[in-house]
């Protein structure tokens, strides 16, 4: 899974990253691989934190990825490593992750959700998350049934569980 984020961070690193003057080029893949990490990260410490309706928005592939909460806050780890590793400036930084994140996130939720492309399977990437501890099968009945809002437990507590 993490080979296929770094390509995938790759493919939309463009004008983000390697066409930015502010990040030498021989620092480009080294920046891809943050930018990686970065999102990798973000979604687990997300499930960690319990913050699954937030996953669950983001993966449902409904929401805009601006506005969700993960997506900010990988946004916002990202900003620190580019200041701290890159020597970016705040405005640069924040450049490059609204740029970079956003698109990267909605490519990822797309090719969960796609039948067709098996490039990113959903049970994994929660598996990866999750640290394999996961009932996976169980989590992904919650995100793809109509009731995963429901009153008696779900997909939060399931989720809850796990870091007890």
């Amino acid at each position: 899974m993490l080979d296929n984020l770094f390509n995938l961070v790759k493919q939309h690193a463009g004008n983000a990253i390697i066409n930015n003057p502010a990040i030498p080029n021989e620092q480009n893949d080294e920046a891809v691989q943050v930018a990686s990490t970065s999102i990798f990260d973000g979604l687990k410490n997300a499930i960690s934190g319990g913050n699954v309706n937030d996953i669950m928005s983001l993966f449902s592939g409904n929401a805009n990825t601006n506005n969700n909460p993960v997506s900010q806050n990988i946004q916002g780890d990202f900003i620190q490593n580019l200041i701290s590793k890159f020597g970016l400036n705040q405005t640069a930084a924040n450049g490059v992750a609204s740029n970079l994140i956003p698109n990267v996130l909605q490519n990822l939720v797309s090719k969960t959700n796609d039948p067709n492309d098996n490039s990113f399977d959903l049970k994994n990437i929660l598996s990866k998350i999750g640290g394999g501890n996961l009932n996976i099968q169980s989590l992904i009945n919650q995100f793809t049934s109509n009731n995963n809002q429901s009153s008696s437990g779900g997909i939060v507590d399931t989720i809850k569980g796990l870091f007890k």
